[in-house]
C-alpha cells in the first residue's frame, strides 16, 4: 500500500529519458522499473578507495539514498533525519548508503558535520545516477546562479559533467531486486525518514512471509 501511494506521487514528463543517460532537466527523469536488477556501478569510498555498489551492498538488503551533495541544505536535513533510523534499519539487516557527485573529501565534510553513522558513497563520475535513471544536466543558467550563492558543482564532484541525481530513495533485497522507490523532481520534497522505515518493514515481513515452494 505504502508503495503503490508513493509511486502516485512521483512527476515524470511524458518525454522521459532511457536509464543510462542524463535527462534534460529533472522533471525528465526515468527511473529503474521495480522488480528491476540493482544496477553495479563504480564508485569510490569516502577515503577516496575503488569499490563498486554490489561491494557495498554486501548480499545485504539495502536502502539507496540518492542526494545532490553536501552544499545542498534540504540534502543535510534528510541526512540527519536518515539518523534517526539508522540503527532500526541495521537491526532489520539493511544497509544504509546515501549517495552523491560529491567528491570523497566532500563526503568526508559532510559526515562530520552532520555526524553521520552510515555509509556515503562518491558518486562523482554520474555511473550510478545514469544507472538508475535519475541523473540530469543541470542547465547553464542555474549553474550560473549557483555559483553566486558560491556553490561550484565541477568543484564539488571534480567533473564537469554539471550532472546531479534527482533525490531518489531505492530499496533492494538480498537478491539486489528492487522493491520500493522514490522519486521526485522537486528537490525541496524528501521522502521522511519515517516512510522509508514502514517501507523496509514491510519489505522484511512479506519476504519472512513467503513460504518455499513444495
Amino acid at each position: 500500500m505504502i508503495r503503490m501511494i508513493l509511486a502516485s506521487c512521483m512527476l515524470f514528463s511524458a518525454s522521459a529519458m532511457a536509464a543510462g543517460t542524463l535527462a534534460d532537466s529533472a522533471d525528465a527523469v526515468c527511473p529503474i522499473l521495480l522488480g528491476s536488477a540493482m544496477p553495479d556501478v563504480a564508485m569510490q569510498t569516502i577515503d577516496g578507495k575503488p569499490t563498486t555498489l554490489k561491494q557495498q551492498v554486501d548480499g545485504q538488503p539495502a536502502i539507496l539514498v540518492f542526494y545532490r551533495g553536501g552544499w545542498c541544505p534540504y540534502c543535510n536535513m534528510q541526512l540527519s533525519d536518515l539518523r534517526l533510523i539508522a540503527a532500526e534499519t541495521e537491526a532489520l539487516g539493511y544497509r544504509l548508503i546515501a549517495i552523491s557527485p560529491d567528491l570523497p573529501g566532500e563526503l568526508g565534510k559532510t559526515m562530520t558535520k552532520d555526524k553521520l553513522d552510515y555509509t556515503l558513497l562518491s558518486d562523482s563520475k554520474a555511473d550510478a545516477m545514469r544507472a538508475f535513471g535519475i541523473g540530469f544536466r543541470v542547465d547553464d543558467a542555474t549553474i550560473e546562479k549557483y555559483k553566486g550563492y558560491g556553490i561550484d558543482l565541477e568543484k564539488a564532484s571534480g567533473e564537469n559533467h554539471h550532472a546531479l541525481p534527482v533525490p531518489s530513495v531505492f530499496i533492494v533485497d538480498a537478491a539486489g531486486v528492487l522493491q520500493f522507490s522514490y522519486v521526485h523532481p522537486d528537490y525541496k520534497v524528501r521522502v521522511p525518514g519515517t516512510v522509508i522505515m514502514a517501507a523496509a518493514k514491510a519489505i522484511a515481513d512479506r519476504k519472512h512471509q513467503v513460504k518455499p515452494a513444495r
